[in-house]
């Protein structure tokens, strides 16, 4: 048994060199140049192949909108990835917008083990001993919980390998996808509010919740950057919107008038 999950182990190392016969509609909305012009100083971990490769196993993933929705969502997705993995900063040579997709592990955590997130909480997924559960990959995939949750819809082992997450670029995007396209209720996925498909409640209209690239934010972490002016939190909410617009704009895509989520109320 050890033989044949480092076989399978292993396999997951050539991802991006097979299964590209088949072909993904996202290519349509960004070619490798583009990609390129929007990621160029990326890790190796994160190739064009290994993203394309990756949106096979969400075949929904920007098709749903219409064309002006997909090609936002697209920009939506890399706007969010692109702030959870950058080195840039205001004065960086290029702008700070070109610093996308730098990092494949929460730096904090490098150093230090941040066992914070060693935890499967009151679900089944119990971190596997030595192995540690920090941010990784484009989203920064945390906690035990989420490592066991995606690995079981992935069908991959990444409670017990959650280095897959850095190792293998499909494996990486994977993850990132997969949190994108999950709804976590009363949450609904960063997809459906960017492809037109949810409806906000009675509540969320109360709360100022509404569609668009704002309320991705909020999904993603609006405890913290949303409904707030605090400088250090608000920062990190702008410079997603600025990844957005920055984005959008070389892509010759127009944005939502509000981007923003300031004022929306974030989910207890």
């Amino acid at each position: 048994m050890v033989y044949i999950k480092h076989l399978f182990i292993g396999s997951l190392l050539l991802i991006c060199m097979v299964g590209l016969a088949q072909e993904s509609p996202v290519k349509k909305l960004i070619s490798k140049k583009q990609f390129d012009i929007l990621f160029p100083h990326r890790d190796a971990l994160y190739s064009y192949e290994c993203f394309i490769e990756a949106t096979k196993k969400f075949p929904t993933f920007a098709t749903e909108g219409s064309e002006l929705q997909n090609k936002r969502e697209l920009m939506a997705f890399f706007a969010n990835i692109a702030h959870e993995t950058t080195d840039g900063w205001p004065e960086a040579e290029g702008g700070p917008y070109v610093w996308g997709l730098v990092y494949k592990e929460e730096q904090a955590c490098l150093k230090k083990p941040c066992p914070v997130y060693n935890t499967g909480g009151s679900s089944n997924y119990k971190p596997v001993e030595g192995k540690n559960y920090y941010g990784r990959g484009p989203l920064q995939l945390t906690y035990a919980y989420n490592y066991g949750l995606a690995g079981d819809d992935l069908q991959l082992p990444l409670l017990e390998h959650p280095e897959l997450v850095t190792s293998n670029g499909t494996v990486a995007f994977e993850a990132a996808l997969w949190f994108w396209m999950k709804p976590q209720k009363p949450k609904p996925s960063c997809h459906e509010v960017m492809c037109g498909k949810w409806i906000p409640t009675a509540k969320d209209i109360a709360m100022k919740r509404k569609p668009g690239f704002g309320m991705t934010i909020n999904i993603i972490n609006g405890g913290l950057e949303c409904n707030t002016n605090e400088k250090e939190v608000s920062d990190n909410r702008r410079e997603r919107i600025g990844f957005y617009k920055w984005f959008c704009k070389k892509m010759d895509i127009p944005t939502e008038a509000d981007c923003d989520c300031r004022v929306m109320g974030n989910y207890k």
